[in-house]
């Protein structure tokens, strides 16, 4: 429901390091997790700088949910053009800018001499308009550091399909996976007991939070079973007496039934239960919160549009000091059968207003889409699909051995694949 993290609503909920906004919801450091030490962006980048290779000529935009500060000294000499699709507001977003201005300047880190195009949106609607208005200034490069939930998991949903005519246009389109692994539970409606979901251990499904934490989370089902209503309800327990906190209420969805619960939590225990029809129905169900952990989860799956559509570069998150996978970066395959992560990059890098390193999936995509922005520079008539597969062919296998719905083909590899489609120019 509504990077990494899906969602299909007319309005969604945006989280910005733990705030709950009535905005789509752009995925956020991860389910609690910080960064304690920036990561250094690699010996590669500089050397290919220092040959020359910087993006020039390449148009790159960026389109994020929390706004952009155009003045940032890591942004003011290469924004070229900045849009706000929101209602009554401006690119800056009343200075709420701090997740799209992070995710511009590591665009701009990677690809110094790339023209960026900043848009701004709150829906859905906009950000679909906002895609309209960067292929109007036929930027060579999308990045979308957002994931909406809620929504279908097989690239169907508009944000999605919005992604794939970008790149239908000519244009690559780079979004993260989202993180929702540890936050993320699919299954059927088939063990029913008093009207209530069985997960693996009970009809409780707990989860992890700290006092004054705002909890975000969407239960969303299929077309299939669209006349039929399921509801996800919060409560509080010491051990001995147990309270209602809250309970979902439906999202008028533009792709798949959905219902979405917002709350902030106070110190004790909660857990969620959901309930539905008497009888099992063998409905798919998916219970997600970008925000908290739950206590039985599935990350298989757990990929978020716009990353879900065929067309586009789905990034996830690589942790560089531990080699490994960030454990929050979301997961394939796609409920249609693709693997869903094309390739995973780093995060935790130092970042404009995140100097401690900017952690997330929605970090590792403008990595890869001024990556994407070096390729343009070196080789202008690449088809995006011909850059997807540059990108794929020269990144170090990580993980499972060969391409896997974790890891994709691998950990991104800026010289190797500069390196390649040099010796092809």
């Amino acid at each position: 429901m509504l990077a990494g993290i899906a969602i299909g609503l007319a309005v969604v909920t945006a989280l910005i390091a733990g705030l709950a906004l009535s905005v789509p919801a752009v995925e956020t450091a991860t389910n609690g997790t910080s960064a304690t030490a920036p990561v250094a962006a690699g010996d590669d980048l500089d050397a290919l700088h220092d040959a020359g290779i910087t993006g020039e000529n390449v148009s790159v935009g960026v389109v994020d949910v929390t706004g952009f500060d155009p003045s940032h000294e890591a942004l003011a000499t290469r924004v070229v053009a900045t849009r706000s699709f929101g209602r009554g507001e401006s690119i800056r977003n009343g200075g709420h800018d701090d997740h799209g201005t992070a995710a511009a300047s590591l665009v701009a880190r990677t690809a110094p001499d790339a023209d960026l195009h900043l848009a701004t949106f709150d829906t859905p609607a906009e950000y679909r308009r906002a895609v309209r208005w960067l292929l109007e200034q036929h930027v060579d490069v999308i990045v979308a550091p957002v994931s909406f939930y809620g929504t279908p998991g097989d690239g169907s949903a508009p944000v999605a399909r919005a992604a794939a005519r970008a790149s239908a246009a000519n244009t690559t389109f780079v979004a993260p996976v989202g993180n929702l692994a540890q936050g993320h539970w699919a299954g059927r409606y088939d063990d029913v007991r008093d009207s209530k979901l069985a997960f693996e251990g009970g009809t409780r499904n707990y989860i992890q939070s700290e006092t004054g934490r705002e909890l975000t989370l969407w239960l969303s089902w299929d077309r299939a079973h669209a006349d039929e209503t399921y509801t996800a309800s919060l409560y509080w327990t010491d051990g001995n007496r147990t309270q209602l906190i809250a309970r979902s209420r439906s999202y008028e969805g533009d792709a798949v039934p959905n219902q979405r619960l917002s709350v902030r939590l106070e110190g004790g225990d909660y857990f969620v239960i959901v309930r539905g029809p008497d009888e099992a129905t063998d409905a798919r169900l998916e219970l997600v919160s970008p925000t908290h952990r739950f206590q039985y989860t599935d990350p298989s799956g757990s990929i978020a549009a716009p990353a879900t559509a065929d067309d586009v570069i789905a990034v996830g998150a690589y942790d560089v000091r531990r080699d490994r996978p960030e454990p929050f970066s979301a997961r394939g395959p796609t409920t249609d059968g693709r693997v869903g992560v094309d390739v995973v990059a780093p995060d935790r890098l130092e970042a404009a207003t995140r100097p401690d390193g900017f952690v997330g999936s929605s970090a590792a995509a403008p990595y890869v889409g001024g990556l994407a922005a070096l390729i343009s520079g070196v080789a202008p008539n690449r088809s995006p699909a011909a850059v997807e597969r540059l990108v794929e062919a020269s990144a170090r296998d990580v993980g499972r051995p060969g391409v896997d719905p974790h890891t994709g083909h691998g950990l991104v590899r800026p010289a190797a694949t500069l390196a390649t489609v040099s010796n092809a120019t």
